[in-house]
């Protein structure tokens, strides 16, 4: 049972290589306008980039069926990382962008129920079922995640961590890429590591 979970999570591991033809678009450039956006979240309501202009904003992409987004939810170094972020005034939007015809989509309801089991301390979950938010910001996979400052500027794209497993105890020895980004741009610092590679499942974007 080990060794075919452990095949399975090979399986779907996908690095980013920065090429974006495989989302059939041009991905946002860290040091440029971090690109535009208006979603439902998972509660209905809307939401755009905008609304938190002036403050940090971290996106961070989400699939509840992916091995990798269980890892770091499952052992809470998810939450961690936005509870840590959330309390220095950091706005954080948790982004689904499966489709709707995906094995595990899920719907708004469902989606809003599993972050509220996890006890996620996003900001809000944003539903992107058409896919145009993933792919205006080139996300290839979950978990993928972005900074934005508060110029509006995408600051830093890339892993939670360093450690591309689905084993929870890889955590406590991995260098958190987006605490790390996070505390160096509110001191006002550029970000050591802007890029980093980022890992975990394919994003399941609609083919439309």
């Amino acid at each position: 049972m080990r060794l075919l979970a452990t095949s399975i999570a090979a399986a779907a591991l996908v690095f980013a290589t920065g090429a974006a033809t495989a989302i059939g678009t041009t991905a946002a450039t860290v040091g440029q306008a971090a690109p535009a956006f208006t979603a439902k979240d998972a509660a209905g309501k809307t939401v755009s980039l905008a609304d938190f202009k002036g403050k940090h904003v971290v996106l961070e992409w989400v699939n509840p069926g992916c091995p990798y987004v269980v890892k770091h939810y499952g052992s809470g170094n998810m939450q961690g990382t936005q509870r840590e972020a959330t309390a220095q005034g950091v706005v954080w939007l948790s982004i689904n962008s499966t489709a709707a015809d995906a094995s595990d989509y899920r719907k708004p309801a469902d989606m809003a129920g599993w972050m509220q089991q996890q006890k996620a301390a996003a900001t809000t979950t944003l539903m992107d079922e058409s896919g145009s938010i993933g792919r205006a910001y080139g996300a290839r996979t979950t978990p993928h995640m972005y900074i934005i400052d508060p110029q509006g500027k995408l600051v830093y794209a890339g892993g939670i961590d360093d450690k591309p497993t689905t084993r929870q105890a890889d955590i406590a020895g991995a260098t958190n890429h987006v605490k790390v980004a996070l505390a160096e741009t509110l001191a006002g610092k550029p970000i050591g590591q802007p890029v980093t590679r980022p890992y975990g499942c394919a994003v399941k974007y609609s083919s439309m």
